[in-house]
């Protein structure tokens, strides 16, 4: 479905949204009362879990809309082009927001992220980075720029689908930010804003890209191999046969932030521990996921060493992607599997 034009989001969808919210906050509310009452002796109670998360994200939500349009009233417009202020004061109600976000999600879901081997903070402090990410598992995406803003202090400029503009907060706060929201059939101009967003990147800023373009599942895997294979990238097939853990990424978006500024540092994210809870199914019978962290590893690779070429920095990309595929497979066999450990608890 078409994005509506900002001046209908701005007047119609935003204001509605907030008692939309609200009510459906009070609908959520009674489901995770309900889930409590149907399973008093169940530690589990993923209907609980569930609804109360739908009730933290819908809140914030409504609340990002409401302190957005604070924000635009408390600067007039001579304030708003002072684009220091304006940025920071939205990173930090980006920054609060995933916070709670990521908080809420251990002791309700028993997320935990832990990272192997984090990269040292004084070897990328003082200069932009550009994020190349595995996509897989529910919330990578959030976990991912929380670490960096919380961690590091870094403020992320993250490529997204523009479908996501259809969230009013996420609209609303992201679009006042350097975010490059993807639009399908709309390549060359995608890749013209990746270009200048590159080229303006400070040192305290990261582009947050993953080359995947979705989610990896089993499923997408399986098409992405049959698509090669029409198109007669039978080499391309075969590598994607055999790298089974991750799609094959696309070379389109790293090759425009390049252009961009060709000297950017490089960090590689691989994770793995929840990709295998691909349907709301999965999902269902694996709450709470508490002894299946999401482990993160990450690698830096300096401008200076990046080949020169498109052809070369292509290469290099499928290189990368084969060696998170094998840190994926290292993990799997050093910990055994998520079926293999009884993901799916008893209840």
């Amino acid at each position: 479905m078409k994005l509506p034009p900002v001046i209908i989001r701005r007047m119609l969808i935003d204001p509605i949204w907030i008692p939309l919210a609200l009510l459906l906050c009070l609908g959520f509310g009674v489901l995770a009362i309900v889930g409590v009452l149907i399973s008093p002796l169940s530690r589990r109670r993923p209907l609980f879990r569930l609804a109360a998360f739908a009730v933290i994200y819908l809140l914030l939500d409504a609340c990002l809309v409401v302190c957005c349009a604070g924000l635009w009233l408390r600067y007039p417009l001579a304030g708003r082009r002072d684009q220091a202020q304006w940025s920071a004061t939205h990173h930090a109600l980006l920054r609060r927001a995933l916070r709670l976000l990521v908080s809420a999600s251990l002791p309700l879901f028993g997320f935990e992220l832990r990272l192997q081997e984090p990269p040292d903070a004084e070897r990328i402090r003082g200069r932009p980075l550009l994020v190349l990410a595995r996509h897989g598992g529910p919330g990578d995406s959030f976990a991912l720029v929380d670490l960096l803003m919380s961690r590091y202090g870094k403020r992320p400029a993250i490529v997204l689908k523009e479908t996501l503009r259809w969230d009013p907060g996420l609209d609303l706060l992201l679009g006042r930010l350097k975010t490059c929201f993807i639009r399908r059939g709309d390549r060359a101009r995608s890749e013209a804003r990746l270009s200048n967003l590159a080229k303006t990147l400070r040192a305290d800023e990261v582009i947050l890209l993953f080359p995947e373009g979705g989610n990896w599942t089993p499923s997408r895997h399986l098409g992405s191999i049959a698509r090669l294979r029409r198109a007669g990238r039978h080499q391309d097939a075969a590598e994607a046969v055999g790298n089974p853990n991750v799609l094959p990424p696309s070379p389109a978006g790293i090759l425009a932030c390049l252009r961009g500024q060709a000297d950017l540092d490089i960090l590689v994210v691989a994770h793995t521990g929840l990709e295998d809870l691909v349907s709301p199914a999965l999902i269902w019978r694996a709450l709470p996921v508490s002894g299946h962290p999401m482990i993160v590893r990450w690698w830096r690779e300096p401008g200076s060493h990046l080949p020169r070429g498109d052809d070369g920095r292509r290469e290099w990309l499928r290189l990368q992607w084969a060696i998170v595929d094998a840190w994926i497979d290292s993990r799997k066999a050093s910990a055994g599997s998520p079926e293999a450990e009884g993901f799916h608890q008893p209840a």
